[in-house]
């Protein structure tokens, strides 16, 4: 007797669905709005490996700016030529799966399908998150070791990827603290000196987006214009609609009616500075009093001010998903892996004279 198993499926059938999930990971992460294949893009998302004396990787490349001031008249070109400053950055790849399993033999081949259906749902949104939760710790120099609200992680895997140890603090240059309580400036960064009222501002963002020119961090450009994006906390948000100068800026720079902006929560531009609020900004909520910043009792937030190449992303192809069957197929249980890495790019600033971040500075400041 010839059996029909519906429940089986073939090579072609398993890349349909895990392109499928990967369409709709993809559709739910927050960070793919920044993502691009070029060095115009907020993330950087590298496809190729390179291959290398020691073998095949993913390489990110940056070429610093010409620094010397040419040459005059009929003076020499021959031997008067500049050498272009390139950097290349290895990406570490690792692999990061999820499994999902039923409880108990399939009725009908109606349930078996619901059951891949929800698997892919639920395992879209995981991974979606996964990825953000990554992007926004690697961009903050927060290890994986802890959620992004400050909490440690129980039980977790993440801190053992291969490109954990590339995470790193914000450099000398790249960590400000926005400090009200005593010059209403940006000062070197510091969580320790963070009080209750350094709040954030429209002047604050002023102040970021000219330290961030000054500091020749890379903007982005669109429609002939610089950019940057300004990622907060939503709490963040909700401090700066409550400024009074962010709000007439707002409110007066913007159309009159439904579409301003101010009222319909959608992303606002101010002063250059394209704002992008979410919940995975890093931030001291999840932590015990005593543990938080500004001597252990002052929540607080870190805002980050990205332009170009901000942060690299190793994506090497849609995730894989596999199926499996248990106790002579009463069980069905589904997994997905997905490869890929980030790391934050740095080089050597022509500006402040050290190895610095490359797109990226955060400011910290309370909630």
């Amino acid at each position: 007797m010839a059996l029909t198993n519906f429940a089986a499926l073939t090579a072609l059938q398993k890349t349909v669905w895990s392109r499928d999930l990967w369409q709709n990971a993809r559709d739910q992460m927050f960070i793919k709005r920044f993502t691009g294949t070029g060095d115009n893009s907020l993330i950087q998302r590298i496809t190729d490996l390179t291959k290398t004396e020691r073998g095949e990787k993913v390489l990110m490349h940056l070429v610093a700016d010409l620094t010397t001031d040419g040459v005059v008249g009929d003076n020499p070109r021959e031997g008067n030529e500049e050498a272009m400053q390139s950097y290349s950055l290895d990406l570490q790849i690792d692999l990061i799966s999820q499994q999902v399993r039923n409880k108990g033999k399939m009725a009908d081949q109606k349930t078996i399908v619901n059951f891949r259906e929800q698997a892919r749902d639920k395992l879209a949104y995981w991974l979606a998150n996964r990825l953000d939760q990554l992007a926004f710790l690697t961009l903050s120099g927060v290890s994986y070791a802890y959620h992004t609200d400050g909490s440690a992680r129980a039980n977790s895997a993440l801190a053992q990827l291969s490109f954990a140890a590339d995470v790193s603090a914000p450099t000398t240059h790249r960590h400000r603290r926005w400090d009200v309580s005593t010059t209403n400036t940006l000062q070197v960064g510091s969580t320790a000196d963070v009080a209750a009222t350094d709040t954030p501002s429209y002047e604050m963002i002023v102040q970021l987006v000219a330290y961030a020119k000054t500091h020749y961090v890379k903007p982005l450009m669109s429609g002939g214009k610089e950019y940057y994006v300004l990622l907060v906390h939503p709490g963040a948000l909700s401090k700066l609609k409550m400024d009074p100068a962010y709000r007439d800026a707002i409110v007066n720079a913007a159309p009159k009616g439904d579409q301003n902006p101010f009222f319909t929560g959608a992303t606002v531009t101010v002063d250059g500075a394209v704002l992008h609020e979410h919940r995975l900004v890093f931030n001291t909520l999840g932590l015990a009093s005593g543990s938080k910043w500004g001597g252990g009792t002052v929540d607080g937030t870190r805002t980050l001010l990205c332009g170009a190449q901000a942060l690299a992303m190793a994506d090497l192809g849609p995730p894989e998903w596999a199926e499996e069957s248990f106790d002579y197929g009463a069980q069905q249980g589904i997994s997905v892996d997905k490869m890929f890495g980030f790391r934050k790019p740095k080089f050597l600033s022509p500006c402040d004279g050290a190895v610095e971040d490359f797109g990226v500075v955060a400011c910290d400041h309370a909630l």
